[in-house]
């Protein structure tokens, strides 16, 4: 079990459910907490946890974060150069990066190279550098634990695998989102209220009008094959709606391994606290008599194109994933403030993947390159008659 704690990203869903547990935990301390711009729940957050340092997005949000909390001794710190502070303080031995988007990068390579336990949150991370983040933790020794319900299936699926050649294929359950079933003339009148009703996960807008578009299964996939270091072939999605079954793994001999559990963040996120160590948590248990019948069936790539697209960027690799991603995050953003529709989403995601230059191995500038461009390339791409 880790001692002390930074969460990057801490007001969060994630953030919050990290602390939630941390709450309950007494043998686990905070060191350090970051945020955005939520200046009020970052205040209530440095009361109750008292971190060492605490970090918002922007000089104004530091300031007005200075003047609620000046009775502490938490010092407080803004920007990129903040962040990588928090990922690296030397009290935490575990990161929780729990931000979205590509703002996790550079902080997770800085906790990495300072030999921290990752509590990986933050699937950009895996998708733009994956290699070069698995090169780096393998370089410095650091453990990463993945947070995310599929990942963290596979994680525990694994546990005893003493040879990935044991491993004949990674199998990702996917909920089918608010829109499974739904024509693409349906699709084409879904609002942002209908894409951010999600079945049976509570999260952030972002992920969840992923989950919406399947894209962040295609992420997901993407990760995957960066987290265990296994080629595209090796990685399959099943559409699971009841979210019980939170992802399995294959074995060459047949033999199938699946994690099983409530929807519930708590439950892998407390296993990164506390791995090799299992102990009670807070999640109701899983009631096999009660949870009803379980499903599984194909992802419709024809109607959710978003999760087909990821698969041809991961056959590709280079800078197709992080340009993807970039363009995704920029183009979720724009449906988020009722600029564009539903499948502009994947309009704009695919046309800026091809609009961006490709290179095969790039370097991590180039990598940022690559997002850069690729969500310049939305903006200029988007419906004139949205500007």
């Amino acid at each position: 079990m880790v001692k002390y704690v930074s969460i990057l990203g801490s007001t969060g869903s994630i953030g919050r459910q990290s602390l939630d547990i941390i709450s309950r935990l007494p043998e686990i301390r905070v060191a350090a907490l970051t945020a955005g711009t939520s200046v009020e729940r970052m205040a209530q957050q440095c009361r109750q946890f008292r971190p060492e340092l605490a970090v918002m997005a922007t000089e104004e949000a530091a300031k007005a974060l200075t003047e609620a909390i000046s009775d502490l001794p938490t010092r407080v710190s803004w920007g990129e150069a903040g962040l990588i502070e928090a990922a690296t303080i030397p009290d935490a031995d575990c990161v929780i990066t729990a931000v979205v988007g590509m703002v996790g990068l550079k902080p997770t390579l800085a906790a990495i190279r300072a030999r921290k336990r990752i509590g990986l949150a933050n699937k950009e991370t895996l998708v733009c550098a994956g290699e070069l983040v698995m090169d780096e933790a393998e370089k410095y020794g650091a453990e990463i634990i993945p947070v995310d319900s599929e990942h963290s299936a596979i994680f525990q699926s694994l546990m005893g695998c003493g040879d990935k050649k044991e491993v004949k294929r990674l199998i990702l359950t996917c909920s089918g989102g608010p829109f499974f079933g739904m024509t693409r003339e349906q699709l084409t009148a879904v609002t942002k209220a209908d894409a951010l009703k999600h079945p049976n996960w509570k999260m952030g807008a972002k992920i969840t009008i992923d989950c919406a578009t399947l894209m962040n299964k295609g992420l997901e996939v993407i990760e995957a094959m960066r987290l265990y270091r296994l080629p595209l072939q090796q990685v399959d999605v099943v559409i699971h709606r009841q979210s019980i079954v939170h992802s399995m793994v294959e074995f060459v001999d047949g033999a199938v391994m699946a994690q099983m559990g409530t929807p519930d963040m708590r439950l892998p996120i407390q296993l990164a606290l506390t791995y090799p160590e299992r102990i009670p948590s807070p999640v109701e248990g899983l009631n096999l008599l009660t949870c009803g019948s379980l499903t599984f069936s194909k992802p419709d790539l024809e109607n959710f194109p978003c999760l087909a697209l990821a698969y041809r960027c991961a056959s590709q690799g280079g800078t197709a994933c992080p340009a993807m991603n970039g363009a995704n995050e920029e183009a979720v953003a724009l449906f988020l403030q009722d600029q564009i529709g539903f499948y502009d989403i994947y309009r704009l995601v695919s046309q800026a993947v091809e609009a961006v230059p490709f290179l095969q191995n790039p370097t991590l500038e180039e990598i940022l390159e690559a997002d850069r461009l690729a969500r310049q390339a939305v903006r200029a791409l988007r419906d004139p008659a949205c500007v």
